[in-house]
This record gives C-alpha cells, sequence and structure tokens, in this order.
C-alpha cells in the first residue's frame, strides 16, 4: 500500500500541473478510502446530506418520504428500505408514512459530510480553477473521504472560510455555521436594493444562467418591475438590465 500523508495531500494538488489535478484526485479518494474504512456507504453519506438540507430548508427540523424521494431522484419504496438501514444505525427516528428526523447521531453525522463537501467545492473553485457551476460534481465524490485530519488541514490551508462558492455556510470543526438572515428575491419589493448571497439551485444549468444573466455573489440588484400575473421580473445589475422568471427569483438569495 501506498503511504499517504494527509498534511501535505492539499498542497500537492495544488502544485500540480493542470492536466494532473483530477487524476490526482482520483488517486486521492481510492488511497483513503482504501486506508479509512467508513461505517457508512456513499448512498447512506448522501441520505443523511439530503435530510439535513430538506430539514434546514423548512426550518422544521423534518422530513417526508416523497420529499427525500425527490430531492435524491428515486422512487419512495427506494427511501423506505433505506431508512430502515439508518434507523438500525440509530440516525433517524422514522415510523412508516411518518416523517422523518435525524436523530443527534444522524445530524452529526450529516454537518460532517456538508462541511467535507462545501470545503472541497471551496478548494476546487480557488484554489485549481473550477468554475463554480463545475465544484458540485467532484465534490460529490470528494466528500466522501474518511479522514477528519486531511478536511482540518483543507480548512486551514483555505484559511477557514466561512461560505462555499454558491454561498451557502461551511460549518466548522465544531459543526458551527454562519447563519444569514437572507429571503428570496421574490420577496423584494420593486423599487429596492438588495445584495444575492447565494443560489438554492446548485445546477450547472441554473448556474450558468446565473452568470448569462450577469449575477454574482455579493452583486447589488435592483428590481425595477414586476408584473402581476407571471410575476417576471425586470432586474439590473451593473447597469445591465435583465427579466427573470418567478423560478429564477425563488432559487436567488438575497440580503
Amino acid at each position: 500500500m501506498i503511504s499517504l500523508y494527509d498534511n501535505v495531500l492539499v498542497a500537492k494538488i495544488y502544485k500540480l500541473g493542470e492536466s494532473n489535478k483530477l487524476s490526482y484526485i482520483n488517486f486521492i479518494i481510492f488511497v483513503t478510502q482504501s486506508k479509512y474504512n467508513s461505517m457508512l456507504s456513499y448512498t447512506e453519506e448522501n441520505y443523511l446530506k439530503a435530510l439535513l438540507k430538506i430539514s434546514f430548508e423548512s426550518g422544521l427540523d423534518e422530513a417526508g418520504t416523497n420529499e427525500l424521494a425527490s430531492a435524491l431522484a428515486v422512487k419512495p419504496a427506494t427511501v423506505n428500505d433505506m431508512l430502515k438501514k439508518l434507523k438500525e444505525k440509530k440516525l433517524v427516528d422514522y415510523q412508516k408514512y411518518g416523517k422523518i428526523n435525524l436523530t443527534a447521531k444522524g445530524k452529526k453525522n450529516a454537518v460532517y459530510i456538508i462541511r467535507k463537501h462545501r470545503l472541497w467545492e471551496t478548494f476546487l473553485y480557488k484554489k485549481l480553477d473550477f468554475s463554480w457551476d463545475e465544484v458540485h460534481e467532484v465534490a460529490e465524490q470528494l466528500e466522501h473521504i474518511q479522514s477528519p485530519k486531511l478536511i482540518d488541514k483543507l480548512d486551514k490551508f483555505l484559511e477557514f472560510p466561512e461560505f462555499d462558492p454558491h454561498g451557502d455556510p461551511i460549518p466548522d470543526k465544531q459543526g458551527r455555521l454562519k447563519i444569514q438572515n437572507r429571503k428570496t428575491l421574490t420577496d423584494i419589493a420593486v423599487g429596492s436594493k438588495c445584495k444575492m448571497v447565494a443560489v438554492k439551485d446548485n445546477s450547472s444549468s441554473f448556474l450558468q444562467y446565473v452568470v448569462k444573466v450577469g449575477l454574482g455573489i455579493n452583486n447589488e440588484i435592483k428590481i425595477l418591475s414586476r408584473q402581476e400575473y407571471d410575476s417576471i421580473t425586470v432586474i439590473e445589475v451593473n447597469g445591465k438590465r435583465s427579466s427573470v422568471s418567478q423560478k429564477f427569483s425563488e432559487n436567488i438569495f438575497v440580503i
């Protein structure tokens, strides 16, 4: 087995040539998964992460089976099978056809997975020059690496960022994260100004469209008009006017 030292991995990737970076990222995944045996499968970790995200966004600290199935693009029957496994591991509280709640153990695991995911997104964006619409898919692979030391080194290397490239808060080592009192663009009155701080939809197609509109994190937005019939909104960003749909506005977080 090749020897692997967590405290040099991040720096080593950063120094590599562009053509070798993705290959080395795949090398990290292979070796660390061989070295650190996770108690949870990739799928189980993805379920915990989705549950936490749904609970956080709803503010209800719970999720429904259909919500979870929709978030993971699977059938409700598939969700029920996985929930049984998670319940056996004491990661969720769940009764068939009832609401799903993360246990303290489940929430701790979910927060840690999200911490890893968002730190890797930030690393890819800031240090490897990935665009913000590219980082999610790669971070989905990297988040499953089981090395707390590596993640702590990564956090320090990035100078302890509070937000990822999409504006989502990054949990610190203790699981704490910075909460912003944010709204969606639909909540902002005509004639008002606001600042974009995050996006709700992290899909590549949406992020590319946001860039096309001329928007980015921390950009100021002025609401010029909004149609009463279909809520089409005219916004101005850096002197450029654009008409955006209600769906677009619902996916833009502002303060």
